[in-house]
């Protein structure tokens, strides 16, 4: 059974299996610089780091934020060795069970094939893709901005709630100043 647990630095284990993983899923554009996820982790209250459980094995990791209008997920990922064997939409139907409110996330625009099987994925479970002009801030001093776009599921909608949605996300997880 999927379930999620909270983690912050102290859990030395499952901390270090998160940042593993975080390295290995992710190119280093995206996402953050350790010590600041370390920081977000244990002292930002709005900003949730869990390890993916089935039963007592750990399978993969996803933060999230909870912006009280929707949750926006900024990782996600399985152990590269359990990948295909339906962990991601076991947790993404957890996801959408237990969280009541929409959820946002980040995907690569769909010129690469992994980025469109990608945006399938998210799509046969229920997210809408965003097709708006969005480019995620940079993590760290000198990289780019990246072309993305959000993908969304629950009650948002695109032409009326894009903008207040990318708002939040560049002040509060990317720290863009206005």
């Amino acid at each position: 059974m999927i379930r999620l647990q909270a983690i912050n630095t102290s859990d030395i284990q499952h901390y270090k299996f998160m940042e593993e993983l975080l390295i290995d899923s992710f190119p280093a554009e995206e996402y953050r610089q350790l010590e600041e996820l370390r920081e977000f982790t244990d002292r930002t209250g709005n900003f949730h780091n869990n390890i993916i459980f089935d039963d007592e094995l750990p399978i993969g990791f996803i933060t999230y934020w909870d912006f009280e209008h929707f949750y926006y997920v900024e990782h996600f990922a399985t152990n590269p060795a359990l990948r295909n064997g339906g962990y991601g939409k076991r947790t993404l139907e957890y996801l959408c069970d237990h969280l009541k409110l929409p959820i946002v996330l980040e995907v690569e625009r769909p010129v690469e094939e992994m980025a469109k099987r990608r945006i399938n994925f998210y799509q046969r479970h229920g997210f809408t893709l965003w097709e708006n002009d969005y480019y995620q801030p940079p993590y760290k001093p000198g990289d780019n901005y990246l072309p993305m776009y959000l993908m969304v599921h629950g009650a948002l909608d695109a032409k009326k709630d894009f903008e207040e949605v990318k708002q939040k996300l560049y002040t509060e997880v990317y720290k863009v100043k206005k």
